[in-house]
């Protein structure tokens, strides 16, 4: 893992956005999700919500499985941290968990729901919300398949109809609703 440490805004919020790492491009920028995985992301939270990219940092607390720029996969993209890195960080998620209590974790991409839920295939966690209790604490959870490039997931059936149904539980869900009280 390479540092520095990329962390969102110190955001209080009832809303916990859990990616899977930093990109390559987010150490040097300083911010999660501020590349091209960043545009699509806040695309889709801009269509549920209605939200710009600032909004969106403002009212949701950006939090992520690894901390750290995990470096390049030799075979092309960013390499996915192992499950020495995943267990080595996550107390970061735990205690944010039990800091921030939040009613709605949004799990963004296979290595993020997994944190949450078991799977085997995206078609069965993307599209819904399921109760889930994380950390001692019970909250609504909401997978979103990986924004990124890499992915076609999202942009083929049954991909975009699962995410439609995602981003329309996400409009209606109450965190939203009353984002930006807590």
């Amino acid at each position: 893992m390479h540092k520095p440490v990329v962390v969102g805004l110190p955001a209080v919020s009832r809303i916990l956005l859990v990616g899977q790492a930093p990109g390559v491009k987010e150490p040097v920028l300083g911010r999660p999700f501020a590349w091209t995985a960043g545009k699509t992301l806040f695309k889709w939270l801009n269509t549920a919500t209605g939200w710009s990219e600032d909004e969106a940092r403002s009212r949701i607390y950006f939090a992520a499985v690894c901390r750290c720029f995990p470096g390049k996969n030799p075979k092309g993209g960013d390499r996915v941290p192992d499950e020495a890195e995943i267990a080595a960080c996550a107390h970061w998620l735990c205690r944010e968990v039990e800091i921030l209590r939040p009613s709605l974790v949004l799990a963004v991409g296979k290595l993020a729901i997994a944190q949450f839920v078991s799977f085997a295939k995206l078609d069965e966690v993307v599209g819904g919300i399921r109760t889930i209790t994380y950390a001692g604490h019970e909250c609504d959870l909401l997978p979103l398949p990986h924004p990124s490039g890499a992915s076609t997931w999202h942009r083929m059936e049954p991909g975009k109809t699962r995410l439609a149904q995602a981003l329309d539980a996400l409009a209606g869900h109450p965190a939203v609703r009353g984002a930006g009280a807590i």
